[in-house]
């Protein structure tokens, strides 16, 4: 190895350089030290510190991407450029020599912020093949290498399999490297295993991993929800020893810590005059408490007003008739993002949704205690909606939808709802296609209902974001709690860049140099305006959109003005957005598919599969069944109000007669 030339500083207060992304609030907080060290650089007598390289490695990153400090002119930019590749030929020649005899030594004082491209760059320059893993693994272990960083490298564990199965079958705790590989979504370094590790092996060391007392139950419940993968030899049994352990650990935490309490309460009241009073109690913890008028609920028990109660007073969809019952991303907080563990096949749950999947489901608990007492079945409005109101409103003949008998046991009752529910769609896909519902058909049709596929009366009803599109940074940059726009100063800043602008008079010059090739772009795009007096929002049609597309993750097109509707058309011709056609917007259909069956989502209660194929556990009361009975309730609703939207739509916006025109089913 050379001499040491390098330019390590003793100074603890020295921060070194780190690249994270190009979008990381550290940017602008390095590029001082970037100059500097771009500025000492010598080619001729480059570092010979494998902490200083590695430093190096970050400063070109740096450069790469045109970070340079605002004051720089464009001479010292070109200048600083020009270094990309000597910087490059310097680490290139270090690392490419490293062998065994100096091994040892060269990575014994790299911190730990630098194992990460330590293990990168020993890879891409082949010194796992100049090194025998008894040299190689011992001195990485013993400079503080974690094997999660080691398994990010595919070239350092082809080059060492058997020594990393031994390290990983060596504690049960290494199975959690085996399950951010296979079940968890989202992880942020790739996660490679070793080809001799077999499914044999996995499996027993998930077993061990789920019985150990060190078991995070974070990953326990990935085990639990997740689906069958040969690779590891995951299966029904593992998942129950998984939900069982889960429990137990579950039980035992709750034993010792009494926990905060929160959570939403609905109930009636005999005096107040409004339809609907909300009331948030933080004396015992945090409840939201809903209250609503026996008067209001007493005068509106024809069937229309009560379908109309769980649209507008129970509030289930949005302006735009998009139902508020799925999980949005939208919704998450920060710490739900990236602080929690999510499964490849999950459905990604917050807060936010909890609270609303609670308020709906007591809503319509609530509620269908309320019309027993006065000897209305929900069931039989349903039945009228079908075979009544679609035929006289619409001109939609021949549905169908059978009530269950009020003797029956609620697990009766919960099986012959999904059953009629499910019969319902597919009549109403009958009659999108053919113009009517052919029972004839309707009896030979095999096809189970796939909630993503179900057709509209409508031609491009809904509005999606074209991934890909300039479109994902507007919305990012715009919305996102994690936009470099949020923040301008103590007294300038705002959940969002959107808040920020409508709340605040804000000019150009307000924002900082880092900032403004994002307020660049969006100016660009016609998104933002700059009057030179202001920047703010360019156009409300174009906001309102873009809202509705990071918000819901659609827009109803029938739903939106005329100018809206237009800026929508203008927006398809620049290839940001794309319509589709179904009953549900691809959220909503998520939302069936998560609660109804497995088809997306390994986490979900699985309801329609469980109870019509009959595995539901004989443990089940009957107190369960009429929770899952209440929740059929809900779905049904929240369908029934989807379909009357698309009926109504196209009366409104196909002409006098809206109905599809009869076609032969052949």
């Amino acid at each position: 190895m050379a001499e040491n030339t390098g330019v390590s500083e003793d100074d603890p207060s020295i921060r070194r350089v780190r690249f994270y992304s190009v979008n990381d609030l550290s940017i602008s907080w390095y590029l001082p030290r970037v100059a500097e060290l771009v500025e000492r650089f010598d080619p001729e007598s480059p570092p010979a510190i494998t902490e200083d390289l590695l430093e190096f490695h970050n400063v070109q990153q740096f450069l790469e991407h045109g970070f340079f400090p605002a004051e720089y002119s464009e001479e010292q930019r070109k200048r600083s450029q020009a270094r990309i590749p000597e910087i490059h030929r310097a680490i290139a020649r270090y690392f490419s020599a490293l062998g065994e005899a100096d091994f040892a030594t060269a990575v014994a004082t790299v911190g730990y912020e630098y194992h990460a491209d330590l293990i990168d760059l020993l890879g891409r320059y082949k010194a796992f093949d100049r090194c025998r893993a008894s040299v190689a693994l011992p001195a990485l272990t013993a400079t503080g290498v974690h094997l999660g960083t080691m398994l990010a490298s595919r070239k350092l564990v082809e080059a060492y399999d058997a020594e990393i199965r031994s390290e990983l079958l060596a504690s049960p705790s290494n199975a959690e490297h085996v399950i951010r590989k296979h079940l968890e979504a989202g992880t942020r370094t790739a996660i490679h295993l070793p080809r001799s590790l077999s499914p044999s092996d996995a499996h027993s060391l998930l077993e061990r991993y789920i019985d150990s007392e060190d078991a995070n139950t974070n990953y326990i419940k990935l085990i639990a929800t997740a689906k069958d993968i040969k690779e590891i030899a995951l299966d029904a049994k593992l998942r129950l020893r998984a939900q069982r352990r889960n429990n137990e650990i579950t039980n035992s935490f709750f034993a010792e810590n009494s926990g905060f309490k929160t959570g939403c309460e609905v109930g009636l009241s005999d005096s107040q005059d409004s339809p609907e009073m909300l009331e948030l109690d933080t004396t015992d913890g945090w409840t939201v408490r809903y209250t609503y008028s026996t008067e209001w609920l007493n005068g509106t028990l024809d069937e229309p007003s009560i379908l109309n109660n769980f649209q507008h007073l129970f509030g289930f969809v949005d302006e735009q008739s998009l139902l508020v019952l799925p999980a949005y991303p939208s919704q998450l907080g920060v710490m739900e993002r990236f602080m929690g563990t999510t499964g490849k096949n999950e459905y990604k749950i917050g807060a936010e949704f909890r609270l609303t999947d609670i308020r709906t489901l007591l809503q319509t608990r609530l509620y269908h205690h309320f019309l027993g007492t006065r000897d209305v079945d929900l069931e039989r409005v349903f039945s009228w909606f079908f075979e009544e109101y679609l035929e006289n409103e619409f001109g939609a003949a021949n549905f169908a939808f059978t009530p269950s008998d009020r003797a029956s046991t609620y697990l009766q009752r919960v099986r012959h709802l999904f059953v009629e529910m499910e019969s319902a769609m597919a009549q109403f896909t009958l009659f999108a296609r053919y113009g009517e519902v052919d029972r004839d058909l309707l009896s030979i049709s095999s096809e189970p209902v796939r909630y993503k596929e179900i057709p509209s009366l409508l031609p491009g009803k809904y509005v999606y974001a074209v991934n890909g599109s300039d479109l994902d940074g507007i919305l990012h940059l715009l919305f996102s709690d994690q936009s470099l726009l949020t923040y301008i100063s103590e007294s300038l800043k705002s959940e969002n860049a959107a808040g920020l602008m409508v709340e605040n008079h804000l000019t150009y010059d307000d924002f900082a140099e880092h900032q403004r090739p994002a307020v660049d772009f969006l100016i660009s795009r016609g998104v933002l305006a700059n009057t030179g007096t202001r920047v703010g929002i360019a156009s409300a049609e174009r906001f309102h959109i873009l809202a509705s597309l990071f918000t819901t993750r659609a827009a109803s097109y029938y739903h939106l003005s005329e100018k809206c509707r237009s800026e929508v058309d203008a927006m398809v011709t620049k290839g940001w957005v794309t319509c589709r056609s179904t009953l549900l917007t691809e959220a909503e259909a998520d939302y069936f598919n998560y609660i109804l069956n497995a088809v997306d989502f390994s986490n979900g209660p699985n309801l329609r599969n469980r109870y019509l194929h009959g595995t539901q556990a004989n443990r089940d009361s009957e107190d369960e069944h009429f929770t899952a009975y209440v929740t059929a309730l809900r779905v049904t609703v929240a369908l029934i109000i989807k379909l009357n939207d698309d009926f109504w739509l196209a009366a409104e916006n196909l002409g006098a007669d809206p109905l599809p025109e009869k076609t032969s089913p052949a």
